[in-house]
C-alpha cells in the first residue's frame, strides 16, 4: 500500500511534490517547536525545530522532489545547508519580528508564538524554494 502511494507521489508535478514535501517538513518543524519550547527559550526552540525540519526536508526533497539532480551528494548537502541556513535565519527573524513587533502589541498573547512561527516558516519557504531550485538540486 505504501509503495503504491509513493509511486503516485513521484508522478506528481515537481512543484506539487516540493509543496507537499516542504509542507510535511514544515509541519514537523512547527509542531516540534511546542515540544522544544518546553525546555528552551522561544528563539532557540524555533531554531532547533527549523533544523529538524531541514533534515527531514533534505531526505524528502532528494528522494521524491529532485531525484534527477546531477550534483554529487556532497554538493547537494553543501547547497542544502547554505540555502537552509539563509532560510532558517529568515524563519527565525520573521518569527521574532511577527511575535514581538506585530502579534504581542496587538494583544494576541495566546496565539502569538505559534502564529509567529508559522509566519516565519512561510517566509523561509519562499527563500528555500528559490535556493533549492537554483542551487541545491540544480541539474547540469
Amino acid at each position: 500500500m505504501m509503495r503504491l502511494y509513493l509511486q503516485e507521489l513521484i508522478r506528481l508535478d515537481q512543484r506539487v511534490r516540493f509543496l507537499l514535501a516542504g509542507g510535511f517538513a514544515s509541519g514537523v518543524s512547527w509542531a516540534s517547536r511546542f515540544l522544544f519550547n518546553t525546555v528552551m527559550p522561544f528563539a532557540l526552540a524555533v531554531a532547533t525545530a527549523t533544523a529538524l525540519g531541514m533534515v527531514i526536508g533534505f531526505l524528502i526533497y532528494r528522494s521524491f522532489v529532485f531525484p534527477g539532480s546531477s550534483r554529487s551528494l556532497a554538493a547537494q548537502i553543501g547547497g542544502f545547508l547554505l540555502v537552509n541556513l539563509i532560510g532558517g535565519l529568515v524563519t527565525v527573524a520573521v518569527a521574532i519580528v511577527a511575535r514581538d513587533g506585530l502579534l504581542m502589541p496587538l494583544g494576541l498573547t495566546e496565539i502569538a508564538a505559534p502564529a509567529a512561527h508559522a509566519i516565519g516558516i512561510m517566509a523561509g519557504a519562499v527563500a528555500n524554494y528559490v535556493g533549492h531550485k537554483t542551487v541545491t538540486f540544480r541539474t547540469a
